[in-house]
Parts: C-alpha cells; structure tokens; sequence
C-alpha cells in the first residue's frame, strides 16, 4: 500500500489522506483562538508585533496566507511581522524599535527559549513594556521561565496539558493531577505539559494492540487505530475528523487547549495557571488573565 505524503504543502488540491499515520494535537487555529480570547479580556489598541525565527514553525506561525496573521485580523487584531530572524540570535533590536515605534501593546511569536530571554532582557532594557506577551514554545518549560527571573512574570501561552485536566488514566487509573504530583516526587522537578501526552501515547497504543490479532499486520493495526474510541490522559481520543478539514479527517484527532499564564512565586519559582477555558470549558481555570507587569 502506497504511503501518502504531503509532497506540496502548498498545494491543497493534491493533499491525500495517510495511510499509517495517526495523530492527535491541537492545530494552529486553535492556538489563534486561545490567544484571542486571552487578549480579549484586556483593554488593547489591538497592535501585535510577530517574532517568527527563520524555521518551520516560524514560516508556517508568519504565513501572510494560512499563518496566525489572518486569525488575528478577522477579530480585528492588527499583526506586524518585522521578518525573519535567525535562531539564537543575539540582537533583536530591529524588532524592539519597530515594536516601539508603533506602540504595540503585545507581543506574540513562536520562538526557542534563549532567543526570547535575549529579546525579554532587551525589550526591558530598551524601554519596550507591552501590556500582553503570549508567546509558543518559548515558555512551554519551567526552567525556561525561571531563567527569565522576574520577567517571566505573567508570560502567557497556549496550555495543552496541565495538573489540572480533569482527565485520567485508562491504563492505571491515576488522574492528571496525581501523575504530576507523582512526576514532581519522583524527579524532583517541576511536572511539564509533555508528560501528559507521553502518558496517553502507552495508553493508546495498549488499547488498540489489544484490539489486534496479528500486532505485526500493518494494515490490521491501522484499522484498529482508526477505530479508537478512547478517554485518555489528555481527553477524548477519537479519528471521527471532528473539526477537520476533509484531507486530515481520517487521520487526525483534535485535543483541547486552553490559554494560562505563569505566575512567580517568592521562592524564584513558577506556577503555570489556567486563565482562559472558552475553548475548553470542562478545564477549570486556576486565577484570569492579568496584564504585563
């Protein structure tokens, strides 16, 4: 059987559906809408200022066409991408002063963690202090916000896994909030939002090689795969191509995301706090959305 790859992302018409390859996430439209949502309950001038690295995702993040830009606009966000910039990049004073210049009042992109400590430690050397800074990836770990020290403060993002879910384990019946307390014991570190999604993989997988006869029959396991009818770890795992375009429908799974902020303790250290729930409602929030400090 062939296998199918998108081998013109920029062609839609010649997209196909896979034949072995199952996923389950959240997409780009999601995150648009969870930062929309945290955005909208603070007074703005609705001024964005983009940082997207020259890499994959800061190309697919800064698209004119299908990138976050376009999202931002239909809720009357204006979005001002400065260009591309190079990973681990020293120097993002370009970026500062255009942001100053047009008084942006946030900040959004999809950067790695060194880069937006070294554009954190400028802006505020260089006067920039934007109400809302909502980045991706940058602060996806604790040890990366508290890296940032005080300015981590407040740092918003899209939360796809948290302490709080309020999901378990159909495997070992432990619930989100005991697998990170149990991760925090045993590591003596923070729990992460990855762990939850690790958790769910052995989940899955054990579910549906019970349903298979032959686990070596490729064709059998994938069948089985598509059939998946599973609460997990990180919620409802289903391919029913719920909210999907046609292209991915069999092959996809949407899992929720909802919007926090990390909040500093006395001790240096940072609590990741629910703040926004609109996209997912069943996700309790932990505290609202509060403005740059």
């Amino acid at each position: 059987m062939v296998h199918r790859q998108q081998g013109n992302p920029g062609d839609p018409a010649t997209w196909k559906p896979f034949d072995y390859a199952f996923h389950y996430f959240w997409g780009l439209e999601d995150v648009i809408a969870v930062f929309l949502n945290m955005w909208n309950q603070i007074p703005t001038n609705k001024l964005v200022g983009g940082l997207f690295p020259n890499d994959g995702d800061g190309n697919a993040w800064g698209d004119p066409n299908v990138g976050v830009g376009p999202g931002f606009a239909a809720a009357g966000y204006s979005l001002t991408d400065p260009g591309r910039y190079q990973n681990l990049t020293d120097d993002f004073s370009a970026q500062i002063n255009a942001f100053k210049a047009t008084n942006f009042e946030i900040v959004t992109g999809v950067m790695i963690p060194p880069d937006f400590t070294t554009f954190r430690k400028q802006a505020i050397q260089q006067g920039l202090s934007p109400k809302i800074i909502t980045v991706a990836k940058a602060i996806l770990f604790p040890q990366s916000v508290e890296a940032l020290g005080e300015a981590g403060h407040n740092r918003s993002s899209e939360v796809w896994w948290s302490n709080t879910h309020p999901f378990k384990s159909p495997l070992t019946g432990t619930s989100a909030a005991d697998l990170a307390t149990d991760f925090t014991a045993k590591t003596k570190r923070p729990w992460t939002q990855p762990i939850g999604f690790i958790h769910s993989l052995f989940e899955v997988a054990t579910e549906v090689m019970g349903r298979v006869s032959d686990v070596g029959e490729a064709d059998a396991v994938a069948t089985a795969t598509a059939a998946t009818r599973l609460d997990t770890m990180v919620g409802r795992i289903e391919w029913n191509g719920a909210g999907l375009p046609p292209f991915a429908a069999n092959n996809v799974c949407k899992t929720q995301v909802v919007g926090g902020q990390w909040r500093r303790n006395g001790d240096g250290t940072f609590n990741l706090v629910v703040v926004d729930n609109q996209t997912a409602p069943n996700i309790p929030t932990g505290g609202v959305i509060e403005a740059s400090a």
